[in-house]
């Protein structure tokens, strides 16, 4: 007599992978089992809305708020109530948000996890890199990155000029902080008179010209300092010009790759 098992139907191909997913879902207790998603590309237009507006609720949160209710959250993401009560109990079942027994609502552990996610993940050289090389394409100029380290600082990323004329700097060398323009951007917002970004004409080398400013991470602390040098003769007025706005919107976009707040910068260079 046949088993209950071969008297099923035998799966092959893409179905099998289907419904190997799907009992292994529900075998675990800690995932819910769904049906799969269909890809971005083929969301209608009011799936997309759908997830704009949550995105919307969830940056209506403050750092200094308690729990929010219904109302508020509505009016500040711009909802009416149904809609944003909609999305809510779906924020809700996926831990995005979490309703006290009171009404209000708080911001949920789901997004605590993807935090942690995106640090433990995060490479510094995944974002320089394209920030030197944009730094050098448009300034023709060397790109450098340094960190610090106690009362020197490093240079931990570097793209040298094309030009046959350039200064001459090493990944690894480690060079005297608060000297320089990276030497002094890398303390400088522990001045709240600092002006940024720093620029330096002969500080350190006596025929060397440098642009650079900090970059903050997600807790607010310096990562390192991002700028251009080159030789001195080439620090005319116009290339200070060029140079200056490009080496401030690097260290602006790097700090919010890092997930920094780059408003400090901002107002500095204000």
């Amino acid at each position: 007599m046949a088993s209950q098992a071969s008297s099923r139907p035998r799966l092959s191909g893409r179905h099998a992978v289907q419904e190997a997913e799907r009992t292994s879902a529900i075998q675990d207790g800690a995932l819910r089992a769904v049906e799969p998603t269909a890809p971005v590309g083929s969301l209608g237009g009011d799936s997309v809305r759908a997830v704009d507006r949550a995105l919307a609720l969830l940056r209506a949160f403050r750092e200094e708020d308690g729990p929010l209710g219904l109302t508020e959250l509505s009016r500040r993401a711009g909802l009416n109530m149904t809609t944003a009560l909609r999305l809510l109990g779906t924020l809700e079942g996926h831990g995005f948000v979490k309703r006290l027994p009171a009404g209000g609502y708080l911001l949920g552990p789901t997004l605590l996890l993807l935090g942690d996610l995106f640090r433990r993940s995060l490479r510094l050289e995944h974002h320089v890199m394209p920030a030197l090389e944009r730094l050098r394409a448009e300034s023709r100029e060397s790109a450098t990155f340094f960190v610090r380290e106690g009362d020197q600082r490093r240079c931990v990323f570097r793209l040298d000029s094309p030009q046959l004329v350039r200064d001459v700097a090493h990944v690894g060398e480690a060079q005297p902080l608060g000297r320089g323009a990276h030497g002094r951007a890398l303390i400088a917002l522990e001045d709240p008179a600092a002006r940024l970004p720093v620029v330096s004409r002969g500080e350190r080398l006596p025929q060397i010209a440098a642009i650079a400013c900090p970059v903050l991470d997600a807790e607010g602390r310096v990562a390192g300092s991002i700028g251009v040098s080159m030789p001195l003769y080439r620090f005319t007025a116009e290339a200070e010009a060029l140079c200056v706005p490009l080496v401030l919107r690097e260290a602006i976009a790097m700090t919010r790759d890092l997930g920094g707040d780059p408003s400090r910068l901002e107002q500095a260079a204000g």
